[in-house]
């Protein structure tokens, strides 16, 4: 996986003081993307153990409240896998950090084990039937979901740049089997 920036204190995609991480390589295309140069998965620079060890030590003050995954696109299937790498570590050494994920893909579709396009079955051990997105899933606090679409575009929303994009209480959503929105951000 590539990245095209980490921000080590950004208040803007997410609820206080956070490290951004803006993953490379995204097949969404939304018209008038913020973004653009991150749909190449090539944009950036390689993903290392030590940009991972960075962004781990980036959370551990008091005063930085998360960590959030912006693209490009995180759940791309080639990005999961070290996705899901990040944040075993982040739950495991800053277990105080809260994890927000901007995602082009809607909740139904990464929560549906049948999605071929945006799950990934474990690659990373191939005697385990554990699916990578369910494991991504299982660790994030907030989706922000769906496409950018610019005849949605509002300024006013928080968090958000189009109207059809919804802030999600994943581990409520997981528990309760459908969408349960973080009307608290909203």
């Amino acid at each position: 996986m590539n990245y095209g920036q980490i921000f080590e204190t950004d208040i803007a995609n997410g609820i206080g003081c956070r490290t951004s991480v803006f993953v490379s390589g995204c097949r969404h295309h939304c018209r008038e993307c913020f973004n653009p140069e991150t749909w190449n998965f090539n944009f950036g620079v390689p993903f290392t153990e030590e940009t991972e060890n960075e962004i781990i030590e980036s959370l551990k003050p008091d005063y930085i409240d998360g960590l959030s995954l912006l693209g490009g696109e995180p759940m791309e299937p080639e990005n999961q896998p070290t996705i899901l790498k990040l944040l075993c570590r982040v739950k495991k050494e800053v277990p105080k950090a809260t994890v927000w994920m901007y995602s082009g893909y809607i909740f139904e579709e990464l929560s549906d084990k049948d999605n071929k396009r945006c799950h990934v079955n474990d690659i990373l051990d191939k005697d385990n039937d554990n699916d990578v997105t369910d494991s991504i899933l299982s660790m994030l606090d907030i989706l922000v979901d769906g496409e950018f679409q610019i005849d949605k575009k509002d300024i006013t929303l928080h968090f958000r740049g189009s109207s059809n994009q919804r802030i999600i209480d994943v581990p409520m959503s997981l528990n309760k089997g459908s969408v349960v929105l973080a009307t608290r951000y909203m």
